[in-house]
């Protein structure tokens, strides 16, 4: 495994280093986040060790960066901070793991093995259909440039539907992802939302991008629609 340590604690970064290479890993050192993202643009690592404080851009924005380059090497978010909020900004960014200050070497090799099985797997924070974007950590949906206002059920239908671009949803599937067991009213509910969602996705912008596939489900086209 060949990892990428971001860390501009030079005895810390000094520490995890040698702890690799004493495991048998490659490991490179990038003590700012713009060398980090040269660094990982240019080569493929199996896993990126990411401190969240850091001279000049932090390690949010590094992973945000990344993403955004389509880096999707594993990332190891490591702070000082304990906050909820921090740990969920760093996953939100696109993060895949986190560990806090202070920690055994032997949780972080664990975890770092545990990233290298996973592979990179590509899963962008804001998800995009043609011209739709969905940020799931805001709830904001846009066509092209224009923000569409969603309820919350609207916006769970629609999320479903994009991460499977091109595939048939079934309004079993549907109904499971957005409505919990206790909801009775179960029988046309998929179809009256989809038809909900057709009027504020498609119809203002003269496009039509969920079809309707008889006897199996729904379908988001891949190219995001149509003219109508």
């Amino acid at each position: 495994m060949r990892a990428l340590i971001v860390e501009d604690d030079v005895k810390m970064a000094g520490l995890i280093r040698r702890g690799l290479l004493e495991e048998g890993y490659a490991a490179d050192v990038a003590a700012r986040g713009e060398d980090a993202i040269w660094m990982a643009s240019a080569t493929e690592y199996d896993a990126i060790v990411l401190d969240v404080m850091l001279p000049g851009i932090d390690g949010f924005e590094v992973c945000r960066r990344l993403r955004q380059a389509g880096v999707w090497s594993p990332v190891l978010m490591l702070t000082a901070r304990d906050a909820v909020e921090d740990r969920i900004a760093g996953l939100d960014t696109g993060a895949d793991d986190y560990l806090t200050k202070p920690f055994a070497f032997a949780e972080l090799l664990a975890r770092l093995r545990a990233l290298a099985r996973r592979g990179p797997v590509e899963q962008p924070p804001v998800i995009e259909v043609g011209d739709l974007r969905l940020d799931p950590r805001s709830h904001q949906v846009w066509r092209g440039e224009k923000e569409i206002d969603l309820s919350q059920k609207e916006f769970a239908l629609l999320e479903i539907l994009m991460r499977r671009p091109g595939q048939v949803v079934s309004r079993f599937d549907l109904l499971e992802h957005a409505w919990d067991y206790s909801y009775e009213n179960r029988s046309n509910i998929i179809d009256v939302y989809v038809r909900y969602l057709r009027e504020k996705i498609d119809r203002p912008f003269r496009v039509r991008s969920i079809e309707t596939v008889r006897g199996a489900g729904y379908r988001l086209r891949a190219d995001g629609g149509r003219s109508a």
